[in-house]
């Protein structure tokens, strides 16, 4: 399958909601510490196991995450180390990028979220321990959100409730908001390590997961969150990032400091049904496609971007 290389180190991997061969790519320089960064617009060449980059947006700082506008199929956001969100477009010419820049956080930007449901809006996540909501019709936030102790590294929208979203924090929680509420309307403490990332299930709006330094990922039912449904141990290392399949109510895809991506099925007793140890770095970055069931893509430390099949070999040719 296919292979894209980077200049800078891998952080982050999405596919485009409207175009089933695209992606996009977030990198940073010496491994996010210090120096520039990139985000790359690739596409899957029809024809043979090729990847073509379509486009590159330079920046003078590390590039941590990438979202796809869910109304203009041209449109990105991209969460910076300097506490900005870089806004692209991919129709006119790469010098009238960025088409605007909105700085309100005070440190990184983590993780992005697009609202899939409502599709006008979407969250930013900071290590100033904030989450704040952006449209793109306005140059400032609408609204700020903080509660958590500690870096947020992770937001996402719940798929059925336009209103609904969770996120995930170095403070070992994960909170559930309503925009329409004051304040969180639930807080759930997952872990007795830092949280690096939350999801919900597609096709399930009451399940929600989180993953951890402690190398686990935990699935909850926030009708009732006391006990987790199921708790998933396979990796070596903190798990960095993982997804819901949008197909599948049962499978989730992780991926690790342990420089693995694992595929897992929570409904069954052995859980971990594939593991994929082609990343020779630390594994960071991890999605499935919307519109092809059982395509995956994973970037990593190691500045390469895999694109697969569920159950082939990603450095297979």
């Amino acid at each position: 399958m296919p292979v894209f290389k980077t200049p800078f180190n891998g952080y982050s991997v999405r596919f485009s909601p409207f175009y089933e061969s695209r992606l996009a790519v977030a990198t940073a320089q010496n491994f996010g510490i210090l120096g520039n960064g990139r985000v790359h617009v690739i596409d899957l060449s029809p024809n043979a196991p090729v990847i073509n980059e379509l486009i590159a947006y330079d920046t003078a700082d590390g590039v941590y995450d990438v979202a796809w506008s869910e109304s203009h199929d041209s449109v990105l956001v991209a969460a910076v180390a300097d506490g900005s969100i870089k806004v692209y477009d991919t129709a006119p010419p790469p010098h009238s990028n960025p088409l605007r820049s909105l700085k309100e956080h005070a440190r990184e930007v983590h993780g992005l979220d697009y609202n899939p449901t409502r599709r006008d809006s979407f969250l930013s996540a900071s290590l100033d321990d904030s989450v704040k909501l952006w449209t793109l019709d306005r140059p400032a936030s609408l609204r700020t959100f903080r509660e958590h102790a500690y870096c947020v590294y992770s937001v996402a929208w719940n798929p059925k409730h336009a209103d609904v979203f969770a996120s995930a924090s170095g403070d070992c929680t994960v909170r559930i908001w309503d925009v329409r509420e004051p304040g969180s309307t639930m807080i759930i403490p997952g872990h007795e390590h830092e949280i690096l990332s939350c999801d919900w299930n597609k096709c399930d709006e009451c399940l929600i997961a989180s993953a951890s330094v402690d190398k686990s990922i935990k699935i909850w039912d926030v009708r009732n969150y006391r006990v987790p449904v199921s708790v998933l141990n396979g990796h070596g290392y903190a798990v960095r990032k993982f997804k819901f399949s949008p197909h599948r109510r049962n499978l989730i895809v992780s991926c690790s400091y342990d420089m693995t991506v694992c595929l897992w099925d929570f409904m069954i007793e052995d859980a971990l049904v594939g593991r994929y140890d082609h990343h020779t770095e630390f594994a960071v970055g991890v999605d499935l496609s919307v519109l092809v069931d059982g395509l995956m893509a994973s970037t990593g430390w190691d500045e390469l971007v895999y694109v697969w099949q569920q159950g082939m070999d990603p450095r297979a040719a």
